[in-house]
């Protein structure tokens, strides 16, 4: 046993062999130490019998190389679901990131104003765009909408009262709650109403000289269906004017256009809600939006200067790159380049485009590996919750638990529906195509 460990080589030496030459000594040494380790562990239980140093210097090196191999990886996302969350939700066109790619690279104007020669506001460059896109006095952006609820129930609502539905005190994705966000903000909650129904009524009731604001929240990820009501946001908004609160609706999604396949019917756009001058609304930039993560906080002039005003904004502001990015989906909103905003492309493709992509697909695989099918899918990302809409899927034919893990094994996400292993197009970009036929030839070993 003792002769076993005298082959152990120092791990100094090893880091001075050949085979590390420009790589980084420190993380070489760590590495080599771990490896050691290992193998005199290995030795001890008997699991070894000798050491094969080659063996031991190429998995250094390997490990070494493991280290510098991206954590983020591109996927193809073939599940259908647009606003995937763990996959990113909305896509960045190129177009957009070649616009922006100036500002990135280069110093900016970004809190410099170059009129006079001093220092400027970073938001600015947004919100001089987003007012004119949708109409409002003011536009603040933060990093994501959960922050622009906290920065408004904070600036707002601190150790005052806010009425809330109880059948809006949803829970968002990772365990956030609503309640919880409100508790931490320094608001205090009231409810109103029961799970299933509260009426105009209800808020009326709750009133009290300690209320500030009557807060609507959007239900992200599920509906109420059946014996129902729900207060319609413009009666809550003419309440709290009444009553000299503030109105303020958190949407969790904005949308713009008009939705294809009447997924409009139940989510009220932010043209039509903006239409009723609301004292505050606040959406997400990477859902129906279709830009980056940001929080967008619109409405009153005032009301925005006094959220400027909260030291918080300093721990939640965006940076330069957001910035950037959104201003250019903005700008592709106003010109209405819709094309440039993949999130609404890939919404907005007719069934029939999706299908001829599909059988193209098809084609090239073989007809006896895989079917085209007709399907439904979601939007994802807590928004249009319940809402179906067409979608067209190739199925490969196989048993579906061992194809999706295959598959996945190749950064291809599908589904499966029916026991049926699906890729579905309403989610794959068209750019993709090729280089998923020839990953699903490779899978299927198709030559």
């Amino acid at each position: 046993m003792k002769n076993k460990f005298r082959e152990i080589p120092k791990i100094d030496k090893i880091a001075q062999d050949p085979i590390f030459e420009g790589l980084n000594q420190k993380l070489i040494l760590k590495i080599a130490k771990e490896k050691i380790e290992a193998l005199r562990e290995a030795l001890r239980s008997g699991t070894i019998e000798k050491i094969d140093q080659s063996e031991l210097l190429e998995a250094v090196k390997k490990s070494y190389h493991d280290l510098f191999s991206p954590s983020l990886k591109q996927l193809i996302n073939a599940t259908g679901v647009i606003l995937h969350t763990n996959m990113g939700r909305s896509l960045i066109s190129e177009t957009l990131i070649e616009r922006a790619k100036p500002i990135l690279c280069n110093y900016s104007n970004l809190e410099y104003d170059l009129e006079h020669g001093c220092r400027g506001e970073r938001y600015e460059h947004v919100s001089r765009h987003m007012i004119n896109l949708l109409g409002v006095e003011d536009v603040l952006v933060v990093n994501n909408n959960a922050s622009a609820v906290f920065l408004i129930l904070n600036t707002f609502a601190k150790g005052k009262e806010v009425i809330v539905s109880r059948g809006e005190l949803v829970e968002i994705g990772g365990s956030f709650r609503i309640p919880e966000v409100m508790s931490q903000s320094g608001a205090i909650l009231r409810e109103v109403g029961a799970t299933n129904k509260t009426k105009l009524s209800d808020y009326d009731k709750a009133l009290s000289d300690n209320s500030v604001m009557i807060m609507k929240v959007h239900k992200s990820n599920f509906s109420i269906e059946g014996f129902s009501e729900e207060t319609p946001y413009e009666e809550i908004q003419n309440l709290a004017q009444t009553h000299h609160l503030l109105d303020y609706y958190d949407l969790g999604s904005g949308y713009i256009p008009t939705l294809p396949y009447h997924l409009g019917q139940k989510e009220h756009s932010l043209p039509q809600i903006l239409k009723s001058k609301p004292s505050l609304i606040s959406f997400s930039g990477d859902k129906l939006f279709g830009s980056v993560q940001a929080g967008i906080i619109a409405g009153k002039k005032e009301l925005i200067s006094e959220l400027k005003k909260n030291q918080l904004l300093r721990m939640l502001r965006v940076d330069k790159i957001t910035l950037a990015l959104l201003e250019e989906t903005i700008k592709s909103y106003l010109k209405e380049e819709f094309e440039d905003i993949p999130t609404l492309d890939m919404l907005f493709t007719e069934v029939q485009t999706l299908k001829e992509r599909a059988l193209k697909v098809q084609e090239d695989i073989g007809i006896t590996r895989c079917d085209v099918i007709d399907s439904t899918t979601v939007m994802g990302g807590g928004t249009l919750p319940n809402r179906e809409f067409p979608t067209v899927a190739l199925h490969i034919k196989g048993k579906a638990e061992v194809l999706e893990k295959e598959f996945r094994n190749h950064h291809i996400i599908g589904r499966i529906e029916n026991d049926k292993f699906l890729l579905d197009f309403r989610s794959i970009l068209p750019r993709i195509d090729a280089i998923l036929t020839q990953k699903i030839k490779a899978i299927l070993t198709i030559k």
